[in-house]
C-alpha cells in the first residue's frame, strides 16, 4: 500500500530556501511597489498573498508569486487614469475574476504552443538581464535607484549612468566575497556542505562583512543606502494602518474593467510562460497545468485588490532562485511568504542590516545560470532553426524597449517563419525513373498539405514537360487543403491533356471528390520496388531541376 508523503517530509530543505527567496523577494516587493507609484507596503502584501495563498493553492512544486516589473508600466498607467490607488485595486480584482475564469474555461493550455527554443531564449535573455540590472547594487552604486527589480523589464543603460564614479568598494569587496563563495560552493571540495544552501551562507557572510566595515575606515563602511531599506512601523495600529482597501464605487468606473482586462491578459500570459520555464528547470521535470495555476492566480489576485496590494504573477526571477536554494516542495513558497508578513511586523531592524550587494550577488550567479555558454553552445549545435529564435528571444527580452512579452512574440514569429518554411519546403517527395518505355514521375504528398504549399505545387505541376507521365501519391496523406485539391483537380482535367501527360491519381480519399479511375493503370509495387532513381525531399526545386536536365 502507498501512503501519501507528508506536506512537511522536507520542511527541512523548504525552510532554508523559503528564507533565501524571502530574502530576495523582500527587496524586489519594495523596488517594483516604489517604480508602479504605489504604496510600498503594496508590494509587502502582494508578495505575501503571493507565496502564503498562491503557494497553497498552486500545483507547481517551485513557482513563487508575487508583484511583478513586468507589469509596472501598466500599473503606473493605471493609477493615472483611476486617480487614486484605492479605485486602481478594483481593477486588481476584476483581473483575477478574469483570471479564474480564464482557467475554467481551459485557456492555460495555451502554454503548450510556446516552443522550447522560445522558452530557453526567455531564460537567457532574463539571465543577461538579472546579471546587468545587479551590477549598480554589486559596486555600491545606489545614487538614483529605484530598488531592485526583477529580470523582467530589460537592459536600462540609463540604471549604469556615474556608475564609474560612484564605486563603493565596501560594496565591491563584499560582491566579490560573495560571488567566490556561490562558485565554490558548486565545486567538489565543498561537496561535504553543500546540504547548507549556499545563499543562506552569503547572506550571513555579507551581513558579517557590512558589520565589520562599520569598525572600519569611511572607505569600506556602507551607509543606509547600500542596505535593505524597510519602514520600521511603531504599534500594531501603525503595521494594520498600512493595508489599503479598494474604493467599490470604481466597479462602476468603464477604465477600471479596461485595465482589469489587460492586467488579466499580461498577467496570464506571463504566467504560464514563467511555469513553462519552471517546469523546465525542474530537476525532475514535473509538468504544471496552466489551467489550474490561473486559477490559482487570479485567486490570489482578487485577494490581493481586497487587502490593497499589486497584481500578482509566477516570477521567474524567484521561481528559479527558489529552484537553486534546494526546495523540495511548495512548502519553500509557503514559508517565504510567511516570513515576509513575520519580517515586515516583527524584525525590520534586522533585515535593514543585509547588504544589497549580498543580495546582488546571488541575483547574479542566479542569472548566470540562466544565461551561461553552454546554453547558447547547446542551442547552437541543436541546428539554426532552433537556435536563431533562441537568439532573437534572448536578445529581445533583455532590451528594455522591449522586454519578455515582446521579445517572446518576436521568437514566437521567427519560430512560426521556420515553421511555414518547412511546411513550404516539404510538400511531397518524389521519383523520376523509367518504367516499360515510360518516363515516370511519382509525387508522394506529405502527411499534411496545406494550402502554405499551394504555391510549390502549382509551379511543380506547370513545371512537368509534355509526354511524360505521372503518379500524384496521396496514400499518406492525413490532410489536403481544399486549394491543393483544386490545383491537382485543374491539373488531371485541364493542364495535363494539353500537354499529352497521362495522370494517375491514388489514394485520395472520397470525400476529396477527386476524380475516380486514372488515365493510366500502374503498378504501384514495380514503381515502389525500382531503385533507378534516388528518392527526394525537401525543396521543390531540385524536381524543377531535374526536370530541366
Amino acid at each position: 500500500m502507498s501512503h501519501k508523503k507528508s506536506f512537511f517530509a522536507t520542511a527541512k530543505n523548504d525552510l532554508v530556501s523559503g528564507l533565501i527567496v524571502f530574502l530576495i523577494a523582500l527587496p524586489l516587493c519594495l523596488g517594483i511597489a516604489q517604480a508602479s507609484n504605489a504604496p510600498l507596503f503594496s508590494g509587502i502584501v502582494a508578495g505575501v498573498i503571493g507565496g502564503i495563498i498562491i503557494g497553497f493553492l498552486s500545483k507547481s512544486t517551485f513557482s513563487v508569486s508575487g508583484p511583478a516589473a513586468g507589469l509596472v508600466a501598466i500599473v503606473v498607467g493605471a493609477i493615472s487614469e483611476l486617480k487614486t490607488f484605492e479605485i486602481f485595486l478594483c481593477a486588481v480584482i476584476v483581473a483575477g475574476a478574469l483570471q479564474m475564469l480564464l482557467g475554467i474555461i481551459k485557456a492555460g493550455t495555451f502554454a503548450n504552443f510556446f516552443p522550447t527554443s522560445v522558452i530557453e531564449g526567455m531564460l537567457a535573455g532574463i539571465g543577461l538581464t538579472i546579471i546587468f540590472k545587479q551590477l549598480p547594487d554589486a559596486v555600491g552604486y545606489s545614487k538614483n535607484r529605484v530598488g531592485m527589480l526583477d529580470g523582467e523589464r530589460g537592459m536600462d543603460v540609463n540604471i549604469l549612468t556615474g556608475i564609474s564614479d560612484n564605486i563603493h568598494w565596501g560594496a565591491v569587496l563584499i560582491t566579490i566575497v560573495c560571488l567566490g563563495l556561490l562558485i565554490l560552493w558548486n565545486t567538489k571540495p565543498f561537496k561535504k556542505v553543500q546540504m547548507i544552501p549556499a545563499g543562506l551562507v552569503v547572506v550571513i557572510i555579507g551581513t558579517l562583512l557590512a558589520l565589520l566595515f562599520q569598525q572600519s575606515s569611511d572607505t569600506l563602511r556602507l551607509s543606509e543606502n547600500y542596505l535593505v531599506q524597510l519602514k520600521v512601523p511603531e504599534s500594531a495600529a501603525d503595521f494594520f494602518a498600512q493595508f489599503a482597501r479598494p474604493d467599490l464605487s470604481g466597479f462602476k468606473n468603464p477604465e477600471v474593467w479596461k485595465y482589469g482586462l489587460i492586467i488579466a491578459i499580461v498577467a496570464s500570459i506571463e504566467t504560464l510562460l514563467c511555469i513553462e520555464a519552471t517546469d523546465k528547470l525542474d530537476p525532475l521535470k514535473r509538468n504544471t497545468s496552466g489551467n489550474s495555476e490561473l486559477i490559482a492566480q487570479g485567486v490570489g489576485n482578487v485577494v490581493s485588490g481586497l487587502l490593497g496590494g499589486l497584481p500578482i504573477t509566477s516570477v521567474i526571477v524567484r521561481s528559479s532562485a527558489n529552484i537553486n536554494a534546494g526546495a523540495k516542495s511548495k512548502l519553500s513558497t509557503i514559508i517565504h511568504g510567511i516570513l515576509l508578513f513575520a519580517c515586515v511586523a516583527a524584525i525590520p531592524t534586522v533585515l535593514n542590516m543585509i547588504p544589497k550587494s549580498a543580495l546582488a550577488a546571488i541575483l547574479i550567479f542566479t542569472g548566470y545560470r540562466l544565461a551561461k555558454p553552454s546554453v547558447f553552445v547547446h542551442m547552437y549545435k541543436v541546428g539554426r532553426t532552433e537556435f536563431v529564435p533562441f537568439v532573437i528571444t534572448a536578445i529581445a527580452v533583455a532590451l528594455p524597449f522591449l522586454g519578455l512579452l515582446k521579445g517572446v512574440g518576436l521568437g514566437m514569429i521567427m519560430s512560426i517563419f521556420y515553421l511555414l518554411r518547412a511546411n513550404i519546403r516539404i510538400p511531397y517527395y518524389y521519383k523520376r525513373i523509367k518504367l516499360e518505355n515510360q518516363d515516370v514521375i511519382t509525387l508522394e504528398l506529405a502527411q499534411e498539405v496545406s494550402f502554405l504549399n499551394k504555391g510549390s505545387i502549382k509551379q511543380t505541376l506547370d513545371s512537368f514537360p509534355e509526354d511524360i507521365t505521372v503518379v500524384i501519391d496521396a496514400t499518406l496523406s492525413e490532410y489536403i487543403d481544399y486549394d491543393i485539391l483544386e490545383e491537382i483537380r485543374e491539373f488531371y482535367i485541364a493542364k495535363a491533356p494539353s500537354k499529352n501527360i497521362t495522370v494517375s491519381l491514388v489514394g485520395f480519399r472520397n470525400e476529396y471528390k477527386i476524380p475516380k479511375g486514372s488515365s493510366v493503370h500502374l503498378s504501384m509495387d514495380k514503381l515502389e520496388a525500382n531503385e533507378e532513381a534516388k528518392k527526394w525531399s525537401g525543396k521543390y526545386s531540385k524536381l524543377l531541376k531535374e526536370l530541366e536536365s
